[in-house]
């Protein structure tokens, strides 16, 4: 069963970072889950990290960060969508950027 269903986008009367936005409803809390939107460019130096079968963006964040809650920061860098995502199934590298360089667009 998917975690994430009924994805859909809503787009704000006015321009911002977070249109178009898309959202999940999340099955497991029954809570809508907003996604990301790719806003980081990708000029920004990075690191290569091989994805193993226990490997989640907020372990990722911790290892590389020292914080969980910059999962973003590695989901918006690879235009990942989904934060529930299993990395394993879907990805063999996700580029881990440098948050010294990170540039919005």
């Amino acid at each position: 069963m998917e975690v994430l269903k009924d994805k859909s986008i809503r787009n704000y009367d006015y321009t911002c970072r977070y249109a178009p936005f898309p959202y999940y409803f999340h099955t497991e809390d029954n809570k809508y889950v907003y996604g990301l939107t790719g806003q980081l460019t990708l000029e920004n130096e990075y690191s290569i990290h091989m994805i193993k079968d226990v490997d989640t963006l907020d372990s990722l964040a911790l290892y590389y960060y020292g914080r969980p809650d910059l999962y973003w920061v590695i989901a918006d860098f690879n235009r990942i969508q989904d934060p529930y995502i299993n990395l394993a199934e879907h990805f063999n590298f996700l580029y881990i950027p440098s948050l010294a360089g990170i540039r919005f667009r």
